[in-house]
């Protein structure tokens, strides 16, 4: 962000503005890049899914509004504009109105804080992972409160179910981040992700911590209430859940946050266990070519994009195949797969990277 920055500030040297004004006004610029970037990779992520689930169930998926169904998407997001928002007479109005920006203002600092390329970032903390980590929690809590404000059985049913889940959730998840913080001896997104790019695809850690990342794969859903633990939304139960009394752009931002979390999650994953923007093969292709050191930065840095969204999209394609795939599983037994086998299982996966960490020396395993 710095070369952003700097051109920022001497393009507004050459409009006679104050460096003053750019100093304050540039924390804004990185908010509206996000904000922009997720909407296209929502819209983008909701035709994947419509088309992806159909070719799963044998069926065309959406295929008349635009080439190939391609603006079926920004239809769907026209139409929730211009619906009519409910307004609530028994419920508290300020909690109802809040939630759901409460839910969606935190993902867009997620995205900020993932690392697309290694010189290139939104924002940057020695505890990027932690700070990731927390701000997860608020759309939780967000849920909460759009199910209680709505003063609706239905909605308070599905918020309930909803925390439980999550706070069930939350703790094999920690335990595995814990895990991968010991191999790579930070907390720093970054710098774990650095740490894996010494042996090209043999040193992920998707190896060491393999247990680990199974956990990850399990629990994440439940903390996007993605099938099969979508029970908080549960339709053929509850309606809609705690978003039942929603509709108009109030529902979107709800169903934004979502789309956006579930990218946001598979990339956690692609970065604790894949070596996030690294290239499979230990060097990057754009080193190969007989081009000027300035291209070749440029073509590194491309390519760094590529890597990191490829493993991305191919972790969303497989909870949209887990979606197409298995049913709804029951309430009480939601709980019992966290406590009663994943938690023990984050457990013995730490004592394993534990293990591994004496023996080996290092994350450089």
């Amino acid at each position: 962000m710095n070369y952003i920055y700097n051109l920022y500030l001497e393009l507004l040297c050459r409009l006679g503005i104050p460096e003053i004004f750019g100093e304050i006004t540039f924390a804004v610029i990185p908010f509206v890049i996000i904000a922009a970037v997720l909407i296209l990779v929502v819209l983008f992520l909701v035709l994947f899914e419509r088309k992806l689930l159909a070719f799963f169930v044998q069926r065309k998926g959406p295929n008349r509004v635009g080439l190939y169904g391609c603006l079926q998407t920004v239809a769907d997001a026209i139409k929730l504009l211009f619906k009519e928002n409910i307004k609530i007479n028994a419920g508290d109005r300020i909690l109802f109105n809040l939630a759901p920006i409460l839910s969606l203002t935190p993902v867009i600092i997620i995205w900020g804080l993932l690392p697309y390329t290694s010189n290139f970032e939104f924002m940057k903390f020695d505890f990027s992972l932690l700070f990731y980590i927390a701000l997860t929690f608020i759309p939780l809590i967000a849920v909460f409160l759009a199910g209680y404000s709505s003063n609706n059985k239905y909605s308070i049913i599905g918020a309930v179910r909803a925390v439980v889940q999550g706070i069930s959730f939350e703790l094999p998840i920690l335990f595995v981040i814990l895990a991968v913080s010991v191999l790579s001896s930070s907390l720093n997104l970054y710098e774990i992700t650095n740490a894996q790019n010494h042996f090209g695809i043999f040193g992920w850690y998707v190896f060491p911590c393999f247990l680990g990342f199974l956990i990850m794969l399990i629990a994440l859903p439940a903390e996007l209430n993605r099938c099969p633990f979508d029970l908080s939304e549960a339709e053929s139960e509850l309606i809609a859940g705690y978003n039942t009394e929603y509709s108009g752009m109030r529902f979107a931002l709800f169903f934004l946050a979502e789309y956006s979390l579930l990218f946001a999650s598979s990339a956690l994953i692609a970065v604790l266990f894949f070596g996030g923007y690294n290239s499979p093969f230990g060097i990057y292709l754009a080193e190969l070519l007989p081009v000027k050191a300035i291209l070749t930065s440029i073509l590194i840095y491309a390519e760094q994009i590529f890597w990191f969204f490829l493993k991305t999209m191919l972790i969303v394609s497989f909870y949209i195949w887990v979606r197409a795939t298995l049913p709804r599983i029951p309430a009480h037994k939601l709980v019992n797969i966290s406590w009663k086998y994943l938690l023990p299982a984050s457990i013995i996966n730490f004592i394993i990277v534990l293990l591994i960490k004496v023996i080996f020396g290092g994350a450089e395993w």
